[in-house]
């Protein structure tokens, strides 16, 4: 893991105003803590040889642009995954989901939880619209700027 991958994590932390944050990646392992006034604290963790090209976070391949093939239409959107975490569609295993594919959303609308690091994180829709498709099935981990609804824009 370079320099630039763990500012990228640092950054990634202080967006989603996340306190910790582990990965451990082909033998080697890093954890960061920020503390009380929001500085970066990094645990004393046995180093090993990394390979000589890791694999590339999850950060750098959010700004990647869509498929060509995949290209939504202009009056639609996707909801994207502001976290690594796993995704849930209600807010217990009994309950029933926050929303359901015709649903109207708006900017506040909650349309998921994902835990991260035993947080719930409440999601909200950033769009007004109807729910198109839902592309992440319950209980699976989503990563940072993953689709996990598309939705249909209203005025």
């Amino acid at each position: 893991m370079d320099l630039e991958e763990i500012k990228q994590i640092i950054a990634l932390m202080k967006r989603n105003e996340l306190t910790e944050f582990e990965l451990e990646r082909e033998g080697s392992k890093i954890r960061i803590k920020r503390g009380p006034n929001g500085a970066a604290q990094f645990d004393t963790v046995p180093v090993v040889a990394l390979p000589a090209q890791p694999a590339p976070l999850a950060v750098a391949s959010a700004a990647a642009p869509p498929a060509p093939n995949a290209g939504p239409a202009a009056d639609s959107a996707e909801i994207k995954s502001p976290m690594v975490g796993t995704f849930y569609r209600s807010p217990s295993p009994e309950a029933a989901p926050f929303i359901e594919v015709g649903a109207a959303v708006t900017e506040e609308t909650v349309v998921c939880i994902i835990e991260a690091m035993k947080v719930m994180n409440e999601i909200k829709a950033e769009v007004k619209g109807v729910i198109l498709e839902v592309l992440v099935e319950n209980g699976k981990a989503v990563e940072f700027g993953q689709p996990m609804f598309r939705v249909r824009k209203t005025a």
